[in-house]
């Protein structure tokens, strides 16, 4: 019966799909046509929970897909209306298996965010510790799977708007999609990222940075109870002031955290945008949401670090030759002229940061992301292909580099002794 119930839901989602495609269509028909990019974009947010994942998928992947359409997604927004408090009690009770009141004292009925995987709801259990509840919406996973079959079956769709895809499989694209997406309708995943990130600050003897702890006893695949944090993002420096006497410090904690995870956690944080990295009120660095993680393969890992390396010397021959060690590529590369392509890239970007006026977070987001995708470009345009993990690595990098500027603008970043990543 279930099975049945599924296939029903499933052509009605399709039918969906297909009756907001139609909508789309008619109007372009009757003259309303913005560009390419901003329809695509607009249709996938009128088609809900799988398409706005595939948008931030396309936005954070400048490797597969052209620059106007990574631009265009960069605007896809993740806001999804809150469902009534009533179906959020209904969903924690039945994962739960037992009446509500057992374990938690309190539930805030109004959300703290609510995206289209997942809303979020701060509470407080019976034993009086504060948390948050992550409460996956129900038929999520359902609408996923029937909305990436139906994507495996159009992928040729995709090729003819981004030609550039012929370098990679399409349906592989597809795969490691719906492998992301499946990873984070999956709350014991994300649970177990958490705890396996915290053994890495136990086993580092770090006690500067930290991660929710997570109550399994109220966990389940489809609601995550973690212990909430208290305090503020890492860009907002007049708050982080009455937190931590050092800002300078706290930013370096942050990178020295991240840094070492590469070599030394199983996978890193691949989401640092300042709402994920929080000053705690005891001057901790908190990391949260670890739905986003990146793995890099061992034997990508020593021309990452050559790279990382290069870029913190200002060695660009050195970061020509990681770039083409990381590319893969069906030519030659000649490492002098893409050396001077990235010297004139670093040039620029010195210059989006003048020095008399104060450097603003809302531009870090921006920036990073037309420093990466001109960084790809320039790769490209020597013949490499770059994989989608080094493009989320080198994200997360710049992120840190605009974080200099917001919170330590006088910091010498090659030079100081306290970056143990350089020294």
């Amino acid at each position: 019966m279930g099975t049945v119930t599924n296939s029903l839901k499933g052509a009605f989602r399709i039918g969906q799909t297909l009756s907001v495609l139609g909508r789309a269509g008619a109007n372009w028909v009757r003259g309303d046509r913005p560009p390419a990019p901003r329809l695509l974009r607009q249709t996938f947010e009128s088609l809900g929970a799988t398409y706005i994942k595939l948008g931030q998928f396309i936005a954070s992947s400048p490797t597969f897909f052209p620059k106007e359409y990574v631009e265009e997604f960069q605007y896809c927004l993740d806001r999804t209306p809150n469902l009534p408090f009533s179906v959020i009690k209904k969903i924690i009770r039945d994962e739960l298996g037992r009446p509500i009141e057992e374990v938690y004292s309190d539930i805030d009925p109004v959300a703290l965010a609510s995206a289209s995987i997942a809303q979020v709801h701060a509470a407080k259990l019976v034993t009086g510790e504060d948390v948050v509840i992550k409460v996956q919406k129900p038929g999520v996973e359902n609408i996923l799977l029937t909305d990436l079959n139906f994507l495996y079956l159009s992928a040729r769709i995709l090729e003819t708007l981004a030609p550039k895809l012929s370098w990679t499989s399409l349906s592989g694209i597809v795969e490691e999609i719906q492998r992301t997406m499946m990873e984070e309708c999956d709350f014991i995943k994300e649970a177990n990222n958490l705890k396996v990130f915290r053994e890495f600050l136990l086993n580092t003897h770090n006690e500067d940075a930290t991660v929710p702890l997570v109550y399994e006893s109220c966990s389940t695949r489809r609601i995550l109870t973690m212990e909430r944090f208290h305090g503020v993002p890492l860009t907002d420096l007049e708050s982080i002031r009455g937190y931590a006497r050092d800002p300078e410090r706290t930013l370096i904690t942050a990178m020295n955290t991240w840094f070492s995870s590469l070599t030394q956690c199983e996978f890193f944080h691949a989401d640092v945008h300042a709402g994920n990295l929080m000053v705690l009120k005891d001057g901790r660095v908190g990391f949260i949401d670890f739905g986003i993680v990146g793995r890099i393969r061992p034997d990508t890992w020593q021309a990452v670090s050559d790279f990382i390396s290069s870029v913190m010397v200002g060695n660009f021959d050195g970061m020509a030759d990681a770039m083409i060690r990381i590319g893969i590529t069906h030519q030659k590369v000649e490492v002098s002229e893409l050396s001077h392509d990235l010297r004139r890239l670093y040039q620029q970007m010195d210059k989006m940061v003048p020095d008399e006026a104060p450097y603003q977070p809302d531009q870090a987001e921006d920036d990073v992301n037309n420093i990466l995708m001109d960084m790809v470009r320039i790769g490209e345009g020597h013949g490499l292909h770059f994989p989608r993990e080094f493009a989320l690595l080198l994200k997360q990098f710049l992120y840190f580099d605009r974080y200099v500027h917001i919170l330590a603008p006088e910091m010498d970043v090659f030079m100081d002794e306290r970056l143990t990543m350089l020294h």
